[in-house]
């Protein structure tokens, strides 16, 4: 049997590499959802991809819990571990969402604000996958925080943008409900990658 040493640095690694794993899911789903965005509704098929990878999240955050579960000693805090995973998570539980309600409000056409804030949301992915291998030494991330926050920011001007616009021009009262929702829950969904950046920060400041 190995050295209890060695079985340490073997679990420290696999906690790290399912963090790892997640932060690609999450540029997976928004690229996706990105792609859909800009070819809708002839890629309208890309939603069943990112289910795939609402469940992958899924799958992710239940192995990162039972590792919790089972384990005694954990690289950072446990609370810390437990909030990265959920934060993730809910990136792409909100991608999903999204793409789930084109279809179910039978939407037939993007709105323009709706591409950009896709897009908007696929860079934020890129900045937390770029940082999460440099938490494994607690290096400094602070140059991907500090875009995901500048991105956060560009979200929410773009979001107000788009529901001002939903009340000018006489739309459809139905048209600007099912709008609204879509608008709010690709708000969530970035918002959610500025949550996973700021724990991130507080992990690596705390540790370093």
């Amino acid at each position: 049997m190995p050295p209890l040493s060695q079985l340490l640095v073997s679990r420290d690694r696999q906690y790290f590499d399912l963090f790892e794993e997640a932060s690609g899911n999450i540029v997976r789903a928004a690229d996706l959802l990105d792609q859909m965005l800009r070819s809708y509704p002839e890629r309208a098929d890309l939603a069943r991809d990112i289910l795939i990878c609402e469940q992958d999240g899924d799958r992710i955050t239940h192995d990162i819990i039972r590792r919790l579960n089972e384990t005694f000693v954990t690289p950072i805090d446990r609370e810390d571990i437990y909030a990265l995973a959920s934060g993730l998570d809910d990136v792409v539980d909100y991608t999903e969402e999204v793409a789930d309600y084109l279809g179910l409000y039978q939407i037939e056409a993007p709105m323009e604000q709706a591409q950009r804030l896709a897009h908007v949301l696929l860079q934020a992915s890129r900045q937390i996958a770029e940082a999460m291998p440099r938490l494994r030494n607690f290096d400094d991330i602070s140059h991907y925080t500090v875009e995901v926050n500048r991105l956060e920011n560009d979200g929410d001007r773009i979001t107000r943008e788009a529901v001002a616009s939903l009340f000018h021009g006489g739309i459809d009262p139905m048209v600007v409900i099912r709008w609204k929702d879509i608008f709010e829950r690709l708000e969530a969904a970035i918002d959610a990658t500025e949550t996973v950046a700021n724990i991130l920060e507080g992990i690596v400041i705390k540790n370093s």
